[in-house]
């Protein structure tokens, strides 16, 4: 798969579930905001970054019916959606800025 920019490995890896929950969450806060006013976004983030993390594993042929992979990746969910805030947060206040932080 060369020329790839996402492969099921690079989703299973921190930064490749990182940076696609954060574009799937830029792109749909908006509407979820909207739709389920009662989910914060940071939990929303978790939640994309769960279902990531589960389609990865699947696509590199993990056993579907092995409740340790869903276990797993509920808990790197949480994980993945950090490093997808701390790519929001730097995106709001780079480094160097005047607001951000050094």
């Amino acid at each position: 798969m060369e020329g790839q920019l996402f492969t099921w490995e690079a989703l299973s890896a921190m930064g490749g579930a990182s940076l696609l929950t954060f574009f799937i969450v830029q792109y749909t806060k908006n509407l979820m905001d909207r739709v389920a006013r009662w989910l914060p976004t940071d939990l929303y983030a978790v939640v994309v970054a769960f279902f990531i993390l589960i389609m990865a594993q699947m696509a590199v042929g993990a056993d579907p019916y092995d409740w340790r992979v869903y276990g797993l990746a509920f808990a790197n969910a949480f994980l993945v959606s950090a490093g997808a805030g701390q790519m929001q947060n730097k995106v709001l206040r780079p480094p160097g800025s005047k607001d951000g932080n050094s």
